[in-house]
């Protein structure tokens, strides 16, 4: 099976390429290149690549691919506040350019990297689900996903399986690693720092899962029959995998013995906080989806990565972990255009 892996040379890209390599599938990779320096640590790519917009993808770049797993895009909220005209002009229109080529090109299967972002600012305690909870999303990078989502699978058909995966908040090394985002910025924090400090009081929910396991949720998007998955979308976590803030944090903490953890308090009782249900993924889907990995196993590979790449805090704090930095800096160097698009 040949297997189109759009933004490979991404965080989670760089993970799952090798999972499907060692699967023996044949990788095909389409990814502009935004994040393709930011490489912590020796990465075997021998694999085809393409180096392109996903907004000016054509026919050809799908010629014999049989599946797509789309990764490429604005990949949080702070990228999609950047822009949020760009946002739904990558994520969105990107998107669906992509699916339609697809389609015609008799892709059989389009696996999206969704998100949970569209879940918004929940009122509830109860755990969301995939389709009788309230969508509510508030940022161009959760409006967009969502509305790809929606968008995608009305394309679903018999000989085109679409199926959508919401990934919790990601955490885990990877080769092309971001500190920009919860557990991997607290333990990194913690390493090069020596200190952790929580703004608000440590009480708002999360969840989060690691990499290889939503790797894995991606490979089970592929793998798993039509039926079960066809115009379905499917939260990613693993049992129990609502966190709070401070149990977060405190992993983190444990993660590096000796670090300081200090809650200020300052921002009070976080508004954003909210819980996931994960029972269709571990139900429905586990046959194909079995995640491995929890918070302590993640914190002790993450300081593992860290002393095998000597990891400082300069690298923590910047541009090579840290999306939005890289982006300002190849747009500041003129490398890239405004629309985010590469100068020739």
């Amino acid at each position: 099976m040949r297997i189109m892996v759009t933004g490979d040379q991404g965080y989670i890209g760089a993970v799952l390429v090798p999972m499907l390599m060692n699967k023996e599938y044949e990788v095909i990779g389409y990814d502009t290149g935004f994040f393709s320096e930011n490489l912590l640590k020796p990465l075997e790519e021998d694999y085809k690549k393409i180096k392109k917009d996903i907004r000016d993808i054509d026919k050809s770049d799908l010629d014999g691919v049989d599946v797509i797993i789309h990764l490429a895009g604005l990949s949080n909220d702070p990228l999609g506040d950047f822009s949020p005209r760009l946002t739904e002009d990558i994520n969105y229109n990107g998107t669906m350019r992509l699916a339609k080529l697809a389609k015609e090109c008799s892709v059989s299967r389009f696996v999206y990297a969704s998100s949970q972002s569209m879940y918004g600012v929940s009122n509830s305690s109860d755990e969301l689900d995939e389709d009788e909870s309230v969508k509510n999303p508030i940022t161009a990078y959760a409006i967009a996903k969502w509305h790809a989502e929606q968008s995608l699978h009305d394309m679903s058909t018999k000989e085109f399986t679409v199926t959508s995966f919401r990934p919790s908040t990601v955490f885990g090394a990877s080769p092309r690693l971001r500190c920009d985002i919860v557990f991997n910025n607290l333990v990194a924090c913690a390493y090069t720092t020596g200190r952790i400090e929580i703004m608000s009081d440590g009480s708002p929910w999360r969840p989060i899962v690691h990499i290889k396991d939503v790797c894995s949720a991606f490979i089970a998007g592929i793998e798993a029959p039509s039926s079960l998955v066809s115009g379905r979308a499917f939260n990613v976590g693993v049992p129990n995998g609502n966190f709070t803030v401070r149990e977060i944090a405190e992993a983190a903490q444990k993660a590096v013995p000796g670090c300081d953890l200090v809650f200020t308090g300052e921002h009070g009782s976080d508004s954003r906080t909210y819980k996931v249900s994960f029972s269709r993924i571990l139900t429905e889907l586990s046959d194909y989806y079995n995640p491995e990995w929890d918070l302590m196993m993640g914190g002790k590979e993450l300081v593992d990565f860290f002393d095998e790449i000597n990891f400082t805090e300069s690298q923590f704090r910047g541009r090579s972990t840290n999306r939005l930095p890289q982006l300002k800096h190849q747009i500041n160097n003129e490398s890239i255009a405004s629309d985010l698009r590469y100068k020739i």
